[in-house]
């Protein structure tokens, strides 16, 4: 189904750190490398362009599995319902640190290697978080017994050297990620998210300020080092708190290329009121932080589980990003091992001929609606 919307012609623009080493060494080692491929560069320049006539619609692990199904070729449970790609996949890499050859999700790294290749040809955009396990007590990202994790990693610290071993293979998984032609796929990477909260072991209160920009830092720096240079990286935190907060542990311009946040609907139906006034805060605040800082935004996680609202895509979702200069917004995975956790419509789903509406709105845009995103 090729939906027909008022779109001007021609193409549309989304708009090694080593524990012995010294600063110098390291400095040394990251300007050697190229910053970025060339893609990577268009798809920055292509994000800042944005003429913020839309946005693009996303969908965590949408072509791997979804509701009733798992790995089928070309699949995807938006697909099957509008007739067009999510125009972003998300994916996790959780568990990669570990050498194993699932992801925390149960998909295997070479199925995800696919995906993401795939939506670069179809023209898509690939965001990728990574879930990793609690380096320090071998509990996974939830696991916040210990405060000192984040420490532990950090140069000096008692697994620094087991860090940079996780770090090596995350690198090799990046740089894997090339097309038959040799082009190497850029990547919006997203690591250390929802930092402004205390469920993960590397959040607000597990690590000071400062500890957290050098992990974001060393975690920047060393990928580079390795040369990973298809990565754009994203900062986004879990949704609560002030303009303030929000900055009070932003690594540096440099070292940032996206600003988001992700933010969910909880309590059903109920919950309604104080997620719009949730995403309302936060996305005034961030419109006005990537103007001071030239990024583009984005609500990097969000959605309402289950969708017992039929009519939330074109009531809610929508209104809310229409007043924003919006890059994009993801919704959660299709969980086909967990009943009822789901964040898409199928077919046959209540909010399903709601979601078509919402997908046949000017703004919003699908993967068929890209053009040029690398280019």
């Amino acid at each position: 189904m090729d939906k027909i919307k008022n779109i001007a012609a021609g193409a549309f623009f989304i708009a090694g750190l080593v524990s012995c080493g010294s600063v110098k060494n390291v400095t040394e080692t990251v300007a050697s490398q190229p910053l970025r491929t060339v893609e990577t560069e268009h798809l920055l320049k292509n994000f800042k362009k944005t003429p913020a006539k839309g946005f693009m619609f996303g969908h965590q692990d949408a072509t791997v599995y979804g509701i009733g199904w798992e790995g089928d070729q070309d699949r995807s449970d938006v697909k099957s319902v509008c007739g067009d790609y999510p125009a972003v996949c998300g994916w996790d890499v959780g568990h990669i640190e570990l050498g194993n050859d699932e992801s925390l999700d149960k998909v295997s790294f070479d199925r995800i290697r696919k995906g993401i290749i795939a939506q670069y040809l179809r023209g898509g955009l690939n965001t990728v978080s990574w879930h990793l396990n609690n380096p320090l007590t071998g509990g996974d990202a939830w696991d916040v017994k210990n405060d000192s994790v984040v420490t532990s990693i950090l140069p000096g610290g008692v697994n620094h050297k087991l860090f940079l071993t996780w770090l090596d293979r995350l690198a090799t998984f990046f740089n894997s990620l090339t097309t038959a032609s040799g082009e190497k796929v850029p990547v919006l990477f997203r690591p250390w998210h929802e930092h402004t909260g205390n469920w993960f072991w590397w959040g607000k209160s597990h690590c000071t300020p400062q500890q957290y920009k050098d992990l974001w830092q060393m975690t920047h720096d060393y990928l580079r080092s390795q040369g990973v240079n298809n990565l754009l990286y994203a900062y986004s935190h879990g949704g609560e708190g002030t303009k303030e907060e929000y900055m009070e542990r932003y690594p540096g311009d440099e070292y940032v290329d996206l600003l988001g946040f992700d933010c969910y609907q909880s309590d059903g139906v109920k919950g309604v009121d104080a997620y719009k006034k949730n995403m309302t805060t936060v996305l005034t605040y961030l419109t006005r932080l990537g103007k001071e800082h030239h990024k583009p935004i984005a609500v990097t996680e969000t959605g309402l589980e289950a969708l017992p609202m039929d009519t939330w895509w074109t009531e809610v979702l929508f209104p809310l990003l229409d007043q924003y200069p919006v890059i994009y917004v993801l919704v959660w995975r299709n969980a086909r091992e967990r009943p009822n956790h789901f964040f898409a419509p199928y077919p046959g789903q209540a909010s399903e001929k709601n979601f078509i509406s919402f997908f046949y709105q000017s703004k919003t845009l699908f993967c068929k609606d890209l053009r040029g995103l690398y280019k």
